[in-house]
């Protein structure tokens, strides 16, 4: 089945966060809103089939995950991530920010060390300071067109560090981290006892030239250290029912973790999330294949615009996810005249650079998962106001 992707959804007035907020957001209605991490493509259709069923059925009580709602994740894991894991492996979380916060206080104690890489998604940062945790910056080099790691940094900072939140593909900079980055990762976090909480939500979004490699399918030694944050919501545009996989190999690691969520009455989880779970993973390898043709092309469509028509602007190639790193610091504006100019002149509402912290100065960041004549539209603006 050949899926479209060029049709235009309103989703307006449907209690939709990207659309519905952007004069809180904005301070302006009437923008093209290309900020927040969920997609303007509609919900594959098996995926809502498979919710429509279940919700014909006139009761929705309590719930439980059977081996229906495993299988599918265990398969999913081995075929596409070359990663064996058995049901009792996975944990049930109520969305992958909950899971980074859950991991934070189940593993650390207040005044403990917790390693960041900026700029990074910013629940990244809240994850850490919410709970008295103490924020290290291991800040990423920018080389040319692409961003790498500071090792010598990191292997400084984890002497006293009890936790290293790793974004894996990283959000914003598009990074596909390759096997000799994680490697050096998990030496240098084995050698100081460091716990890696990997975010994984980007890892079925890899662009066709690269591959994504599970932090924990390393060497057995990593598997012990790692804990997996992993989710359909990005892939398959679910964020609304709040469904995620916590996957732990240490089993004691693992009991420490589902006792938590237990204790806190999070493991029931959301009726419609587990059904459309099940779906995503046992139906859904055509569409993520021509979604990620899609964006592929949206991608390049990007990058050849902006070469073309907005000298100045620098666009960092994503390898993964379909987010876009925008340096606009050549234009010479302070953030918040930036801010400005690309809300109140251009009509284009975007996430700030600075929102993800150090190194994020002069940035901004665009989500390019839209109908192509969306994205047309919004190229055009930029082009108007910085060409």
């Amino acid at each position: 089945m050949k899926y479209n992707f060029d049709t235009l959804s309103n989703r307006e007035n449907t209690s939709c966060v990207k659309y519905d907020l952007r004069q809180t957001i904005f301070g302006k209605r009437d923008v093209i809103p290309l900020w927040v991490a969920d997609m303007d493509f509609e919900t594959p259709d098996f995926i809502r089939d498979a919710i429509m069923k279940r919700a014909a059925h006139p009761v929705y009580g309590y719930t439980f995950r059977d081996v229906d709602y495993y299988q599918p994740i265990i398969e999913w894991m081995l075929s596409h991530h070359d990663w064996k894991i058995q049901k009792d492996d996975i944990i049930f979380c109520p969305g992958v920010v909950p899971a980074l916060n859950l991991a934070v206080l189940a593993f650390t104690q207040p005044g403990d060390k917790i390693i960041i890489q900026p700029p990074v998604y910013h629940p990244f940062f809240s994850a850490v300071r919410d709970h008295d945790r103490e924020l290290v910056f291991n800040q990423l080099i920018r080389k040319e067109d692409k961003y790498t790691i500071n090792f010598e940094l990191l292997e400084e900072q984890a002497k006293n560090a009890v936790m290293l939140i790793l974004c894996n593909p990283h959000n914003p900079v598009g990074r596909c981290w390759d096997q000799s980055e994680l490697e050096m990762i998990a030496k240098i976090c084995l050698k100081h006892h460091v716990l890696v909480l990997s975010d994984e939500i980007h890892a079925d979004l890899v662009m066709p030239e690269h591959k994504h490699r599970v932090f924990a399918t390393l060497s057995p030694e990593a598997a012990e250290i790692a804990i997996t944050a992993h989710a359909p919501s990005k892939t398959f545009n679910l964020a609304g029912l709040a469904t995620s996989s916590v996957i732990i190999s240490d089993p004691d690691r693992r009991s420490v973790f589902s006792r938590f969520i237990e204790r806190l009455h999070l493991n029931m989880g959301n009726l419609f999330g587990n059904v459309a779970s099940t779906a995503a993973y046992s139906q859904g390898e055509p569409w993520r294949l021509q979604l990620i043709g899609y964006l592929h092309n949206n991608i390049d469509l990007t990058a050849a615009f902006i070469k073309d028509n907005i000298p100045g602007l620098e666009m960092i190639m994503p390898e993964a996810t379909y987010m876009i790193w925008l340096d606009f610091r050549k234009f010479m504006v302070d953030d918040e005249t930036l801010k400005h100019k690309l809300i109140h002149e251009a009509g284009l509402g975007l996430n700030p650079g600075t929102t993800f912290g150090p190194g994020g100065e002069g940035f901004m960041r665009m989500n390019i998962a839209c109908p192509r004549s969306t994205l047309e539209i919004a190229l055009s603006r930029l082009q108007t106001i910085f060409r």
